[in-house]
């Protein structure tokens, strides 16, 4: 009877089951609500608010955000070692970038008069600028003017920033040249573990031996080409309907250098043009200058005195001049020997940035085109004796270019064979196939018994 009660009218509050007391929640039982921390207004509030030791472990639990307290010096030490080596990076960077950019807008604003005076633009600006220099100002007076130029009024369109140690510039717009590049090449100051690695594998090896700070310049000459390089005058300005005269640009092919004899070896090594010349040394050049030359006609006239002044006084900064219009890799096609006439200079920059000593050698690139114009007009043995070793390296090549030709041919031979048997055998039973293969087997054999025979 009590169990249909219990079930009509439901468990009294006496007879409830009693649950088991959870063991893992013992600590939370009696724990108080949560209530907001206060903010302390005065001393006293605060000093109640420091927090205080923790239950039987003695262990000082603070805010979160109180790292000081919560931790030591110790636990940054990889930080603290990291962290000035960054910054040491990134000084020895920063002062490795600007070093080498104040020494290439030195040697911009060094040679800036020159480049003015022998070029009616100067730079990447498009439109020619008119040349700040006095007219009146020439010669030795120009070169001792520049010297002392600075750096910092240099234009940022006149010289280009191609990497951190190399820069760039571009000129145009002179009788018998089409235009010129100039790169220097400067040490990877921003780097200086790379730089003292090229040192040391320089000691080792003298293949990997680092080259120095260096100013390159390559000056394309016309020769005779000025339509495909100067655009038409425009419709309706001043010189349309006016016949503009041309000078004739052109001069004979010829290769010849003067170059310091430390550098000769690695230059006949990596230039192709240079191969093709013989060395020998010329009383006019001072001891450490020598001259690669394909005639000793093609010396006399280059070797003139204001050539040879410039050279000794530029000193070990000088590297090589060469006048060439041959390619400087070797040539793999005979469309690669295609004579393409320009003038190369190298030059050392010095420690000091004085300039004074490489100016004259630079003036006088500049206006070897139309020395080269007036005068390189060679006899026609001399030009016979040059062509002769060109026409035998065009040979080698027309003899390479005709083998590969003729092993093309027979491959194509060979895979249009292949396809006709295939599609006859396609359109064969099995009986005729094996018949097919077995004449094909004999004529095999008999092309090799005839060859034996031949052998034999």
């Amino acid at each position: 009877m009590d169990y249909f009660k219990s079930l009509v009218g439901g468990l009294q509050p006496s007879q409830a089951p009693v649950v088991a007391e959870d063991s893992d929640f013992a600590d939370f039982a009696a724990a108080p609500p949560p209530s907001p921390a206060s903010i302390p207004h005065s001393p006293a509030d605060a000093q109640a608010a420091e927090p205080t030791a923790g239950p039987g472990d003695g262990v000082v639990y603070t805010k979160w955000y109180r790292v000081w307290e919560r931790s030591k010096p110790s636990d940054f030490m990889l930080e603290a070692v990291i962290i000035p080596i960054i910054l040491v990076a990134l000084l020895v960077h920063f002062w490795g970038t600007r070093r080498n950019r104040s020494k290439a807008k030195k040697w911009m604003a060094v040679h800036a008069p020159l480049l003015d005076r022998e070029f009616a633009l100067v730079g990447y600006n498009q439109v020619p600028k008119v040349t700040p220099y006095a007219e009146g100002v020439q010669g030795d007076s120009l070169l001792a003017a520049s010297a002392k130029l600075p750096g910092d009024n240099v234009p940022d369109d006149m010289l280009r920033e191609k990497a951190a140690w190399e820069y760039e510039t571009y000129t145009t717009g002179r009788q018998n040249v089409a235009f010129m590049d100039v790169k220097v090449f400067l040490k990877r100051r921003m780097n200086p573990v790379m730089m003292i690695a090229e040192e040391v594998a320089g000691l080792v090896a003298e293949s990997v031996k680092p080259k120095p700070e260096r100013m390159e310049a390559v000056l394309y000459t016309f020769d005779g080409k000025e339509k495909e390089f100067v655009p038409p005058p425009v419709p309706g300005s001043e010189e349309t309907g006016k016949t503009k005269a041309v000078g004739n640009s052109t001069y004979d092919a010829f290769v010849f250098a003067v170059v310091n004899k430390l550098a000769m070896r690695k230059l006949r090594e990596e230039r192709y043009d240079l191969s093709l010349t013989f060395t020998k040394d010329s009383p006019k050049l001072p001891n450490w200058a020598t001259v690669m030359s394909e005639s000793g006609e093609v010396t006399d006239m280059m070797l003139t005195k204001d050539l040879i002044d410039a050279v000794t006084k530029a000193g070990d900064l000088f590297e090589y001049l060469i006048v060439t219009d041959q390619p400087t890799d070797k040539p793999t096609t005979l469309n690669e020997t295609t004579p393409k006439k320009r003038l190369n200079l190298c030059l050392r920059l010095p420690s000091d940035g004085e300039y004074l000593s490489t100016l004259p050698i630079f003036q006088a690139f500049l206006r070897l085109p139309d020395f080269l114009v007036s005068s390189a007009k060679l006899r026609p043995e001399v030009l016979r004796k040059i062509n002769a070793i060109r026409e035998e390296e065009k040979g080698k090549l027309k003899k390479v270019s005709d083998r590969e030709a003729e092993e093309e041919r027979l491959k194509q031979l060979d895979k249009m064979k292949k396809e006709e048997r295939d599609r006859k055998m396609r359109g064969m039973t099995a009986e005729e196939q094996r018949k097919f293969l077995d004449r094909e087997s004999e004529k095999n054999r008999k092309k090799q018994e005839k060859k034996m025979t031949r052998r034999g």
